[in-house]
């Protein structure tokens, strides 16, 4: 994979997806001049998730020209009140120098459409599976805010092949051993089992790169 500096670039992301941008930073293929980030499991608030977006895009804007944004397309941003108004039409408000990861949501960052049916066949037999990332693990209680059982309920068991976490980072193997109740408490709110699946971070950096590549050219 190519090697390209990130260090005139300032990212705003989805705090969900803080485990794998700081495992980036870690290994050095992230140098990004500073990472921003909104609070997870703003999907279920697109005025909250604006205000913070145009914020931190904002700040970012302040110490560099070039802005990558880590959202999804499609699902992460839906304004029923105003339905034209979508995530990439939101971001273009904010002026230019700002790229956007193409993908439709977090799950899609981490492996595509294609990845996730071969994965699902593999674990789930082609039944219907619940994706997830390790973020909508650590940060469950965010994610899922407002959430009860009933809602819960209403859910995940239509997800006859259970929760599969798209992990690029050894996150449940090290979640299962050091927090078994948590685990299963939280496979008990879900009413489907979990379990999580090795993936590698290549895509996920294929798309930063894409979009670091675009804004060094322009």
């Amino acid at each position: 994979m190519e090697k390209i500096s990130f260090s005139d670039i300032g990212i705003v992301s989805c705090g969900t997806l803080n485990l794998e941008l700081s495992h980036l930073k870690q290994e050095g293929f992230l140098d990004a001049h500073n990472i921003f980030y909104t609070k997870p499991g703003l999907h279920q608030n697109c005025h909250e998730l604006e205000n913070q977006l145009v914020s931190r895009i904002k700040v970012a804007k302040e110490k560099v020209n070039k802005v990558i944004v880590i959202y999804g397309g499609k699902f992460c941003y839906v304004n029923v009140d105003e339905p034209t108004r979508t995530m990439q039409k939101l971001i273009d408000e904010q002026g230019s120098g700002i790229g956007r990861v193409q993908a439709t949501h977090c799950m899609d960052m981490i492996a595509d459409e294609a990845t996730r049916d071969r994965i699902g066949q593999e674990v789930a037999g082609g039944e219907k599976v619940w994706w997830m990332t390790p973020g909508w693990v650590e940060y469950r209680h965010q994610v899922f805010d407002g959430w009860d059982k009933g809602i819960a309920n209403e859910n995940f068991p239509k997800h006859s092949g259970g929760a599969v976490v798209l992990d690029g980072i050894g996150y449940m193997n090290k979640f299962m051993a050091e927090k078994p109740e948590e685990f299963l408490e939280y496979c008990d709110w879900m009413g489907i089992p979990m379990q999580g699946y090795p993936v590698s971070l290549d895509r996920f950096k294929s798309l930063l790169l894409e979009q670091a590549n675009i804004l060094q050219e322009n």
